[in-house]
């Protein structure tokens, strides 16, 4: 060995699958120079796990040495150990004032003018930033005790700004590393669906508790006279609101829905396209492990319903551009995409067995009760 054997993994069968010439350390990075004695891809599947326990993310690469193979490990960095989380924190930051003008200009109908003049005129949508917040961060929250669980390496949530009706794109997870199973894999994908339609429907009932606001006159007459957007209602909204007794609509121009509904819609919104079948995607990662490998199948399938439904609208329904068919566009080509990079690879890839796959069916069904045709519409 070129470098002190110190701190160095070797785990008992790595040259039992591998011949080893030399290692060397390069900045943190310790490079295993030698000949696989097995198929690559078996290789990893065998010293995957080992490295993975020892705090290495494992890696084949290419060598100018001969025979031209190599083992590279690097140190898992832990973004959380080394202090706090200053990304997740101004992103969050960052949402929390979008999301509060969003849903003080475009849901509580507080002027521009006002919020120029006194900026803490926005905390009057504070309802209304902690539903549609609630509900991401809950989704997100639940990958993230679920990947710790199974001592997968996740991030902590990162929520996106955007200015939009919404304020936000929505959050992420980061997950590191390779996915020990395809139970972990199952797991970590249907957590975040599950607590965040868990928490989507408390959004709603407290939202349609709360009783309707008063549009003021003004916008209730530009939006007769001129084009007005609306948002429609998934079926699990209105079997809440049918459930509960309370509107979830209203004929009346002059009412709407309190604002806090809204992050219910965002939460079932969201959960749907985190449901679709494909890539890194939830949906995806959930029938990968449901059903292996022919997950690729199932997603490539994904890209022609969404470029369908976008069809079916502009043509059949007459609808144009901005009344959701861009939006089924828009998804059918994301969902190409990522449907070429596919869902994280287990290393383990025995079944996740009956009981998980009736809770994946099960998820996947109260999604569809998400599904809106027409999502947003442009009437007038």
């Amino acid at each position: 060995m070129a470098d002190s054997e110190a701190n160095v993994p070797r785990p008992d069968d790595l040259e039992t699958w591998y011949r080893l010439i030399d290692v060397r350390i390069q900045d943190g990075r310790i490079i295993y120079y030698g000949e696989p004695l097995i198929p690559e891809r078996q290789l990893f599947d065998k010293l995957w796990p080992a490295f993975q326990q020892a705090g290495y993310e494992l890696k084949l690469a290419q060598s100018d040495r001969s025979p031209g193979t190599a083992l590279v490990a690097d140190p898992i960095e832990d973004d959380e150990s080394s202090g706090l989380p200053w990304t997740n924190i101004g992103l969050f930051v960052m949402t929390v004032l979008s999301t509060l003008f969003a849903g003080a200009s475009v849901w509580y109908y507080v002027p521009i003018g006002e919020i120029t003049s006194n900026p803490l005129a926005v905390l009057e949508a504070w309802p209304f930033t902690v539903a549609v917040l609630g509900v991401l961060l809950t989704h997100e929250l639940g990958h993230y005790v679920m990947g710790r669980y199974h001592d997968v390496d996740v991030s902590l949530p990162y929520v996106i700004p955007f200015p939009s009706y919404f304020g936000t794109l929505g959050a992420v997870i980061r997950m590191r590393g390779r996915m020990p199973n395809r139970k972990a894999l199952f797991d970590i994908g249907v957590a975040g669906p599950i607590a965040g339609l868990v928490a989507t429907v408390i959004v709603t009932i407290v939202g349609l508790s709360l009783g309707p606001i008063e549009v003021p006159a003004a916008v209730v007459e530009r939006s007769q006279s001129g084009a007005s957007i609306v948002f429609n209602n998934p079926p699990l909204l209105d079997i809440i609101a049918s459930l509960l007794g309370e509107q979830a609509s209203y004929s009346d121009p002059a009412l709407n829905p309190h604002p806090v509904i809204i992050g219910g819609w965002v939460g079932m919104f969201f959960t749907l396209l985190n449901l679709l079948p494909v890539g890194q995607l939830d949906g995806g990662h959930m029938v990968r492990a449901m059903i292996g490998q022919r997950q690729e199948t199932i997603a490539a399938l994904v890209p022609a319903v969404l470029f369908g439904l976008a069809g079916y609208l502009h043509y059949v329904r007459g609808l144009s551009l901005n009344q959701s068919v861009g939006l089924w566009a828009f998804w059918g080509v994301f969902a190409l995409v990522i449907a070429f990079n596919g869902p994280a690879e287990p290393v383990d890839e025995r079944s996740i067995g009956l009981p998980r796959l009736l809770v994946g069916v099960l998820t996947f069904a109260v999604g569809l009760l998400c599904f809106m045709l027409v999502p947003i519409q442009i009437q007038g």
